[in-house]
C-alpha cells in the first residue's frame, strides 16, 4: 500500500469543529480554526481498562464500549475527520510488542466509521525514514489496504506552523502535517511499553510520531534537545483535540521502547484525555504518575493525573498492577509507585543497559 494515498484537501480547515470534552458528556464546541483552539481541563477525566482482550477477538466491542463509557457517542464524530495515530517507531516482524497492533487500529476504525466518521490513519515512524518499509514490517499496510483505510504519511506531508501553547520548552511552536492540522479529532493508538528515557511511554509520549521526520529528524533530536518531558507536554497541548486508546495487550517492560521484552498484559485502555490515561496506565505498571515528569507538567493544565479525581470504568486497576521492569538506573528506579496492592509482588529488575545501544525516540 502506498503512503501517498493520504487524502490532501488544501489547507487547514475554517468549518466548525466538535471537541471532546474530559471526563464526561461529549461537547460541541465552536472554533473558527485550528490556530484558535483553547483547552480547558476538566476537573474529573473518565479512564475506562477492559482486561482478558486478545488481538483476535472482541475488540471493536470493547472499544466501542470503551469510548461510550468514556462520554463520547456517535453524534459527536458522524461527518467528522478523525485521524488514528498508532505508534510505528522502528517495527521489526520479529518484535510485535514493539509497534501498535493492525488489529487493534482496524477495531477502533470499524467503531468510528460505522459511527460516520471519516477515518484516516496516519504516522511519522521515529527511526524510518522508509515509511513503505514500516508499512510493510509492521504488517499495517496489508491490514489498512484490507479495509480500504488511507494512510496519511506524516514524515512527509506538507506541514502548518502552530505557535507552542504549553510553553514548557524552549520552542517557539510545531510544524504540523496537513492531515493533523485538518483532522477534528485524532486518536492517539500507542503500544504500552516503558522508555529508557522518561520512564513509560503510552497516548502522550506517542504523539512525538505526529510531527514530520522532514523537519524533525531520525530521530526526532530537535525535540530531545529541547527535553523530551518538556516537549510532549507542549506537543500535547498544542494539538487538535486528542483521546486515547492503548494497546495495552501485548506490551514492552525493561528497555523500552525499541529493545525491551515482552510483556502480556491483555488490557485495553480508553479515555478521553490522554494525560489521565497514561495516568491510570502508569499505576498499573507499577509507577507513579506524579514522578513522571511529563505527566507532572499536564496535571491540572492538560487534565487530571491524581487518582481521585479520575474516574474508573470497566476493570478497576488495582486489581490489575502487574509491576514493569526497568532498567535497574537510579532515575527509572525513582519512579517506582511507594504504595503498591498489597497482592501484588516486588518488582523485577531488568540488566543495566548493553554497550552500543541503539538511540531511541
Amino acid at each position: 500500500m502506498s503512503p501517498d494515498r493520504a487524502r490532501h484537501s488544501g489547507g487547514p480547515s475554517q468549518c466548525d469543529r466538535r471537541a471532546l470534552l474530559a471526563g464526561g458528556a461529549v461537547t460541541l464546541a465552536t472554533l473558527a480554526s485550528y490556530p484558535l483552539l483553547r483547552r480547558t481541563p476538566a476537573p474529573t477525566a473518565s479512564v475506562f481498562v477492559a482486561a482478558g482482550q486478545r488481538y483476535d477477538g472482541g475488540l471493536v466491542t470493547t472499544i466501542r464500549d470503551g469510548l461510550r463509557a468514556s462520554g463520547v457517542e456517535a453524534a459527536a464524530v458522524r461527518g467528522r475527520r478523525v485521524l488514528l495515530k498508532p505508534n510505528l517507531v522502528e517495527p521489526d516482524r520479529g518484535l510485535p510488542h514493539m509497534t501498535t497492533h493492525p488489529a487493534m487500529v482496524l477495531a477502533a476504525a470499524e467503531v468510528f466509521r460505522g459511527w460516520g466518521a471519516q477515518v484516516t490513519v496516519g504516522e511519522a515512524p521515529g527511526h524510518v525514514r522508509d515509511t513503505q518499509l514500516a508499512l510493510i514490517e509492521s504488517g499495517m499496510g496489508d491490514a489498512l489496504e484490507g479495509e480500504h483505510l488511507e494512510f496519511a504519511d506524516l514524515n512527509y506531508e506538507p506541514s502548518v506552523f502552530v505557535p507552542n501553547r504549553g510553553q514548557a520548552s524552549a520552542l517557539d511552536g510545531f510544524y504540523f502535517p496537513r492531515s493533523i492540522v485538518e483532522a477534528d479529532l485524532v486518536v492517539s493508538l500507542p503500544k504500552l511499553k516503558t522508555h529508557h528515557w522518561v520512564g513509560m511511554t503510552g497516548a502522550m509520549k506517542n504523539l512525538y510520531g505526529t510531527l514530520p521526520g522532514l523537519k524533525y529528524g531520525w530521530p526526532k533530536n530537535v525535540l530531545h534537545h529541547a527535553g523530551i518531558p518538556e516537549t510532549v507536554y507542549d506537543i500535547n497541548a498544542s494539538l487538535p483535540r486528542t483521546i486515547a486508546i492503548v494497546d495495552g495487550i501485548l506490551c514492552m517492560e525493561g528497555d523500552g521502547p525499541i529493545v525491551g521484552t515482552p510483556k502480556r498484559m491483555g488490557l485495553v485502555l480508553v479515555g478521553t484525555n490522554p494525560p489521565a490515561v497514561d495516568a491510570t496506565a502508569a499505576r498499573i505498571m507499577g509507577l507513579d504518575p506524579h514522578k513522571i515528569r511529563y505527566l507532572g507538567l499536564a496535571s491540572d493544565r492538560l487534565g487530571p493525573v491524581d487518582a481521585r479525581r479520575i474516574v474508573q470504568r470497566g476493570e478497576n486497576w488495582e486489581r490489575l498492577v502487574d509491576p514493569f521492569q526497568l532498567i535497574d538506573y537510579p532515575h527509572l528506579q525513582s519512579l517506582r509507585a511507594e504504595n503498591l496492592p498489597r497482592q501484588e509482588a516486588a518488582a523485577k529488575i531488568a540488566p543495566r543497559w548493553p554497550c552500543g545501544r541503539k538511540k531511541t525516540v
